[in-house]
């Protein structure tokens, strides 16, 4: 009976933030596999149309297939994650937490294949507003595991 009683106040005790993070973070991750999808198909000319130089282009679709698993493991993880998140499920730390390694070794993949250089700041602030995202949606399924809100 202490157990029904338990969930049901758990059920009550989650904050309205709780919901609009975890609903802006699964839109989030939605628009990242979009992105994702689309550099499956990127060429070099469509890379040029959308602003990129030659040059830039070449570099993005030079990527090594680890880069490619990364950033897979990165939005697909925190798609899944946010799902799992809004069921209200403990495994969404796991799942989080993979998907913020996925996104760490992507950006260690920026640094080191050149593409940062290549790019400039602007993919360097993009790929570090993903990383903090992912930490914080992270922090938010393990703050909220700690907090008995997550079964």
């Amino acid at each position: 009976m202490s157990e029904l009683i338990d969930f049901a106040t758990r059920k009550h005790s989650v904050p309205v933030w709780f919901w609009i993070a975890a609903l802006l973070g699964l839109a989030w991750n939605i628009f990242g596999v979009i992105q994702f999808v689309g550099s499956l198909s990127a060429t070099q000319e469509s890379l040029v149309a959308g602003g990129l130089s030659p040059e830039q282009a070449s570099v993005m679709l030079g990527y090594p297939a680890w880069m490619t698993f990364a950033f897979a493991v990165g939005v697909f993880g925190g798609l899944i994650g946010c799902v799992l998140l809004l069921l209200k499920m403990r495994v969404s730390v796991q799942v989080f937490f993979g998907s913020l390694i996925g996104y760490v070794v992507l950006y260690v993949g920026d640094l080191t294949e050149g593409v940062f250089a290549a790019i400039g700041i602007s993919q360097v602030v993009i790929l570090s507003i993903v990383v903090v995202i992912a930490a914080a949606l992270f922090w938010l399924s393990r703050y909220f595991a700690q907090k008995g809100v997550l079964v």
